[in-house]
């Protein structure tokens, strides 16, 4: 048995990242999902040799809302069209000193404040108990600390992404609590993402790139959407040149995860195969057809 495979890289792109200058063959793809449309169309092409797919999360021109992506389609999508590593490069505020504008921060943990998203790809007919404990793929999140290093970015390995529903930024208030409970950032978009990603047995991986130190700190303005827009153009650089040297070092996925993301599902699933309702196991024919199959 093989002990590796040919990875497919996916990455799902934030405010300021449509454009990645080292896809070469590109073509877009428009897939079907059976939770509804996603984003945007998928562009599929190669970089450094390796299999690539790059979804704008707010659609082509920044349309949508965090409220109002769909996160499932943007991840069933994903999982159709082959993905097996995904990472998320999104926009943030920073709630540490330490952690100025221009920070990446490998974010490991996600406190999750948003109301009204779906947030699984399960529910009546189909029930389904995903462990969440450690949200994101270490494998991956040692490739990106190794190529920002390489690559000269101030990167920090690990820290707590607070989801917040937005559209509008925090209250002072607001601010102050989620750094009280130990939060490093502060963003709308990787929740629901980062737990559909683990039903769908997606290595995920998130780049939180700080634009702002939100609205805590005394000696620094208020979130104006015109400074972030500054930082966002000069970290979009940045993260177009990790991602170049990152998918390289990604090339091959392993048979099975050392960190058990491919296998999440594995006992998971608690409807009786006899009671699960057969249009709700339709739909989740790319997510968990591994294990309803099986």
């Amino acid at each position: 048995m093989a002990e590796s495979r040919p990875a497919v890289v996916g990455v799902i792109g934030g405010s300021g990242l449509y454009e990645l200058g080292a896809l070469a063959n590109a073509k877009a793809e428009r897939v079907v999902s059976p939770f509804g449309e996603p984003s945007a169309e998928l562009l599929r092409g190669e970089v450094g040799g390796v299999e690539f797919v790059f979804l704008p999360r707010h659609g082509p021109g920044h349309v949508l809302p965090p409220s109002d992506i769909n996160y499932r389609a943007n991840i069933d999508a994903l999982k159709r069209a082959g993905v097996t590593d995904l990472i998320s490069l999104s926009a943030c505020g920073s709630l540490r000193e330490d952690l100025p504008p221009g920070s990446f921060v490998l974010v490991d943990q996600f406190i999750d404040r948003t109301v009204g998203r779906a947030r699984s790809f399960f529910g009546p007919g189909c029930v389904a108990h995903v462990v969440l404990a450690d949200p994101v793929c270490a494998r991956l999140g040692d490739a990106l600390e190794s190529e920002a290093g390489a690559e000269g970015l101030p990167v920090q390995r690990g820290g707590t992404y607070l989801a917040m529903e937005g559209p509008q930024f925090s209250t002072r208030a607001e601010s102050e609590l989620f750094r009280s409970w130990g939060c490093s950032v502060i963003g709308m978009t990787n929740l629901p993402e980062a737990r559909l990603a683990r039903e769908a047995e997606l290595c995920y991986a998130t780049v939180a790139m700080v634009t702002d130190y939100d609205c805590w700190r005394e000696d620094h303005d208020a979130v104006s959407v015109e400074a972030i827009v500054r930082v966002l153009t000069e970290n979009a650089a940045a993260a177009n040149a990790l991602v170049e040297r990152v998918t390289p070092q990604l090339a091959e996925h392993p048979e099975r995860c050392p960190h058990g993301c491919d296998r999440a599902l594995e006992g998971a699933l608690i409807t009786q195969p006899a009671s699960r309702d057969p249009e709700c196991v339709a739909r989740l024919d790319a997510v968990a057809g591994r294990v309803l199959d099986a």
